[in-house]
């Protein structure tokens, strides 16, 4: 028996367990126990592929299940994240509090469709789901140890609705977001890659540096790839013109 073709499927089981885990942090209002869950789930999602390339071990199954384990680690665990988070404030319409459910259809949609686009083998189309979780988990952490930032700003009927419809529409749009996936270490060809990586890397150290709570790092890493790609799409559409 080949055990080494079931490496990947099983490191995709950890992501899926670090998505579940999360969600049960979250109902415990944990919210640093939660993100550090999404954290992880992220990083077993690159390494199962990456697992998946060097053992030449690629199924049907295993691309299945990765699909199953993202739509729970990156949609659904995020989801609830911000639900838990509003239900902690008072003033607060109830009936908001469900709206963060949207990010688990629009991941899975969006994971249906990047099953499906041939396209995005380079660069993605629409939102990566981890970079939408790590945002949306991020933002309820460093809210929680800063209240000045979620009241008024995000403790009200308004700015996480704005932001989950933000984060749904871009996941299931066609803007090109960049892929950190590397075929070679030239510059020529990762430019783009190792000036965001650079500038992600400086930034995010500086932020605890400065006595800022850790997620405030990754609330800026992920804040700062959503304006990044949606800055390329714009530079790139005025110089077409």
């Amino acid at each position: 028996m080949n055990l080494g073709k079931h490496i990947p499927n099983g490191i995709t089981c950890l992501n899926l367990l670090s998505g579940g885990l999360a969600i049960t942090a979250s109902f415990d209002d944990n919210f640093d126990t939660a993100l550090i869950f999404i954290i992880a789930a992220a990083v077993f999602d690159f390494l199962d592929g990456l697992a998946a390339r060097i053992l030449k071990a690629y199924s049907d199954t295993g691309k299945e299940l990765d699909s199953l384990a993202d739509v729970v680690s990156f949609g659904l665990a995020p989801s609830l994240i911000l639900y838990n988070f509003l239900k902690g404030f008072d003033c607060v319409n109830p009936y908001i509090c469900y709206v963060p459910l949207a990010l688990a259809v629009f991941s899975a949609l969006r994971l249906a469709k990047f099953n499906l686009d041939t396209r995005q083998s380079e660069q993605f189309l629409g939102l990566p789901t981890p970079a939408s979780a790590l945002f949306s988990a991020s933002m309820a952490t460093l809210a929680v140890h800063y209240p000045f930032t979620a009241n008024p700003v995000l403790a009200n009927n308004y700015a996480i609705t704005i932001t989950v419809c933000i984060l749904s529409l871009l996941s299931i749009s066609n803007i090109p977001m960049m892929s950190m996936k590397f075929k070679n270490l030239k510059w020529k060809d990762n430019a783009g890659r190792y000036v965001f990586l650079c500038t992600a890397a400086v930034a995010g150290s500086a932020i605890p540096v400065a006595g800022i709570h850790w997620s405030g790092a990754v609330f800026f890493i992920f804040s700062f790839y959503i304006l990044w790609n949606i800055a390329a799409l714009s530079i790139s559409k005025l110089s077409d013109k």
